[in-house]
């Protein structure tokens, strides 16, 4: 009977990165006793193969994130993994076993709950980890660059952070659709941009950055701002005037202000701010196309599998701290079950 005991008690907990206060990643620390949640009405109990690593888990942990969870919490809210469980109420049901990837709380740990409506199944072939990215990165680029940059074939398109998870598949997706790509990273990491087809790649911190992409282009069509204070003047300054559309879909430097005076008398450009669950929440069938395009692009190619560095779990917290610094390329995830 002990023995039982103890058996049920260990399958009741699960090894989770608990964030213990807003003061950021130094605070994410390993637990080996979380309880196991229970799916609710609508949603999936999900054995996680692999969570996605992004800027907007630093932003929790510094407690900036707009309506992020308050510490203590599980960090993490991208994943993919096998469906072990399914909640009442949820409408067509994917099959228990089904590996899936989605969003929801809790990431960071062997087993989240994953509202069902969101949750898509991992193409066939793919890995879990492969698939980070898919309702994730990929939406995002391709909502700031269609529905809301209203992208066509000749434009010239700004990428910042072009070596993050949603710039490299901005810079594909730009191409694909027949745009100039100008695109900014870290010198270390231009090798990886110019390698995902970028027409150009500049030094975000270069001080003549504007003047350069003025040289170059003589103005941008469309603008992808995803890093804030640092950049956001130059965007505005590069962008043509009145036909011009700035995303801003991030502020990893930090919050950049404009004044209705700035639109009216210098940057007369169209803005325009975009957050993925908050777009999937307002305008689900907007957001339903924009899986279905992406549906598309992965059966014909444009779309390969992911290749993220995946880390044991013990290691969230170094992670993140490097995506912070930006000291890091791509797509990072967590393995928690190593």
């Amino acid at each position: 009977m002990e023995i039982r005991e103890q058996r049920h008690t260990a399958e009741q907990t699960v090894r989770a990165l608990v964030q213990r206060s807003h003061r950021g990643p130094r605070d994410l620390t390993l637990t080996t006793d979380r309880r196991r949640p229970a799916p609710g009405p609508g949603e999936y109990l999900i054995r996680v193969g692999a969570a996605g690593v992004n800027f907007a888990d630093v932003m929790q942990a510094r407690g900036t994130y707009g309506g992020g969870p308050q510490a203590p919490y599980v960090a993490g809210f991208e994943a993919a993994g096998e469906i072990v469980g399914i909640g009442a109420d949820v409408e067509r049901p994917l099959r228990a076993g089904t590996h899936v990837v989605g969003v929801g709380p809790g990431a960071f740990a062997q087993y989240m709950t994953m509202p069902a409506a969101g949750a898509l199944p991992v193409p066939s072939g793919w890995s879990d980890a492969a698939a980070l990215g898919l309702v994730l990165n990929w939406a995002t680029a391709l909502a700031a660059l269609k529905p809301l940059g209203e992208i066509g074939t000749g434009d010239v398109v700004l990428v910042h952070a072009a070596a993050g998870g949603v710039g490299q598949a901005a810079v594909r997706l730009a191409r694909h659709y027949g745009a100039r790509v100008i695109a900014t990273a870290s010198p270390a990491k231009h090798d990886t941009v110019e390698a995902l087809g970028a027409d150009v790649v500049l030094d975000s911190r270069r001080p003549d950055l504007a003047e350069e992409i003025t040289r170059l282009a003589g103005g941008v069509d469309l603008v992808l701002e995803s890093v804030g204070r640092a950049t956001f003047e130059t965007s505005l300054s590069v962008t043509r005037p009145f036909t011009g559309r700035v995303v801003v879909l991030g502020a990893a430097s930090g919050d950049a202000t404009v004044t209705t005076h700035d639109l009216v008398f210098t940057h007369q450009v169209q803005l325009k701010g975009l957050h993925i669950g908050a777009l999937a929440a307002a305008a689900p069938s907007l957001y339903r196309s924009l899986i279905t395009e992406i549906e598309a692009l992965i059966a014909h190619g444009v779309y390969a599998p992911g290749t993220p560095r995946v880390h044991p779990l013990a290691e969230g917290a170094a992670v993140l701290r490097e995506l912070e610094a930006g000291r890091t390329r791509g797509k990072h995830a967590l393995d928690p079950w190593r």
